[in-house]
């Protein structure tokens, strides 16, 4: 896939595309059935399938004290879209000269003769233009002005719950990983460089590794069940989310514990992947106490995997095509 963040890279290469704008933070069920719908219908025609998105966030610029928490840091979100199948990411720059194009400059101007688009797709509540100005109505007046084939994605819901970046900040905010992870498709996952701790965990408790201070939204403050990867190997662990309340008042660490490892760490970076939710964080008498707790942390954790990979294990055997026997 290849990435660009000025229209002015494409040159004359690009004949038609087929086209989908958003801001795709956390690449979650409904974008991945946007995107996958871009690729399935460019692929026919010929056309290069194109994902628009927007650096920074429109919001951090027009009204920065109600920006969100990205769920995706923009590389990996690039590398989500990517898996699915997009050929041309366009990454544009979001400033004041872009906010003030009317809905009618950008559609003719980006889509039509930047992008030389034949074909658009987009979710039920896309807005652009100046002042968001523009919704899907004018959207579609505007396409059949221009000749644009229009598709809007229908509300994507998933076991009652409405698929969307906002309503997963939402769970993940109030520590409701698992069902996050449904309306994402994937477990929801911190990732970024290792960084030393104060070495309070080596000393008093169990060794731990953690990770850089992150910008991007985090689970609500508590201890989880989580796999971290290092590396391509993942690892089985349990994750703080917190302040080390036991050790005085600290800024906010995610640090995590490997279960079943020894040995060194040569990684430089991690990715930690949220599963469960086993408690909240908690201050206790003094180191001792809080040994036992995360020691009673990891056995509910190693419970929580095998019976995870048990019923993995039963799914698989289920879809096992059986021999027919003879009747």
């Amino acid at each position: 896939m290849q990435i660009i963040h000025d229209l002015a890279q494409l040159g004359k290469s690009l004949k038609q595309s087929v086209v989908t704008i958003g801001n795709f933070d956390g690449v979650h069920l409904a974008h991945r059935k946007l995107l996958r719908k871009v690729v399935k219908t460019a692929r026919p025609l010929g056309a290069t399938a194109i994902a628009v998105t927007f650096d920074p966030h429109p919001i951090k610029l027009l009204a920065p004290e109600h920006a969100p928490r990205l769920l995706t840091p923009l590389a990996r979100k690039a590398k989500l879209i990517e898996g699915l199948g997009i050929d041309l990411l366009v990454v544009l720059p979001f400033t004041r000269e872009v906010a003030r194009l009317s809905p009618v400059e950008f559609v003719r101007e980006t889509l039509v003769r930047s992008l030389r688009a034949r074909s658009l797709h987009v979710g039920p509540n896309f807005r652009f233009g100046y002042r968001q100005s523009g919704d899907v109505e004018i959207l579609a007046e505007l396409a059949r002005q221009e000749h644009l084939q229009l598709d809007v994605l229908p509300t994507l819901v998933v076991r009652g719950e409405r698929v969307s970046s906002t309503r997963i900040r939402e769970l993940l905010s109030t520590g409701r990983v698992s069902l996050a992870a449904r309306l994402l498709g994937r477990p929801f996952s911190a990732c970024g460089p290792i960084v030393a701790g104060l070495g309070v965990g080596r000393k008093h408790t169990v060794p731990t590794l953690n990770l850089a201070p992150v910008e991007e939204q985090l689970p609500k403050i508590g201890v989880y069940v989580t796999c971290t990867r290092l590396g391509g190997s993942f690892h089985d662990s349990v994750t703080n989310v917190g302040h080390k309340p036991t050790f005085g008042e600290h800024h906010l660490t995610v640090e995590t514990f490997l279960l079943d490892f020894s040995g060194d760490i040569a990684e430089t970076e991690m990715e930690i992947e949220f599963l469960y939710r086993l408690r909240d964080e908690m201050k206790f008498q003094n180191p001792a106490i809080l040994k036992v707790q995360i020691q009673e942390d990891a056995r509910r954790s190693l419970k929580f995997f095998r019976l995870f990979r048990l019923f993995r294990g039963r799914l698989e055997r289920r879809d096992v095509p059986r021999p027919l026997t003879e009747a």
